[in-house]
């Protein structure tokens, strides 16, 4: 089963249990793998597609969270951390320092890159590895590091 598959099979069990934060968090996801279809050409995303839209909407969520934190919104800080928690258990589990750090020296290999100045090309090969186990952050963190 795919995951748009299991996003909505999970809609429908927190339907039927009245789990209304899941409930709410899992109809906004799927809502905004359907928008990022209708952007697409070909109206079908795969899992890692889908993986990429779940991490923006995690990072929407910490962003809510740093601005409910300025303006001193403790009820919206809870509701974005439980829907974190609701989206991170569709999310692969995530790489080791390591494991990121390895493929970080095996992209820069196979680019050849020796200096901070060819990390766009590194980025480019490595951020289609990472599939939903690590953000653009962090590598992008690792790489620079290994670079410079």
């Amino acid at each position: 089963m795919d995951l748009k598959t299991t996003l909505q099979s999970d809609l429908k069990d927190a339907m039927r249990h009245g789990e209304e934060t899941r409930k709410s968090t899992l109809r906004m996801v799927l809502t905004a793998i359907k928008l990022a279809e209708v952007d697409r050409a070909d109206h079908v995303m795969d899992d890692a597609a889908c993986l990429a839209v779940i991490q923006k909407e995690i990072k929407s969520r910490h962003e809510t969270i740093a601005d409910a934190q300025k303006s001193n919104h403790p009820e919206m800080i809870t509701q974005a951390e439980a829907e974190i928690k609701i989206l991170q258990a569709y999310l692969p589990a995530a790489f080791s320092e390591m494991e990121l750090e390895n493929l970080a020296k095996a992209a820069i290999s196979e680019v050849g890159a020796t200096s901070i100045r060819e990390m766009g090309q590194v980025m480019k090969v490595l951020v289609p590895r990472l599939q939903g186990r690590a953000t653009g952050e962090q590598a992008s963190q690792v790489v620079r590091r290994l670079l410079q």
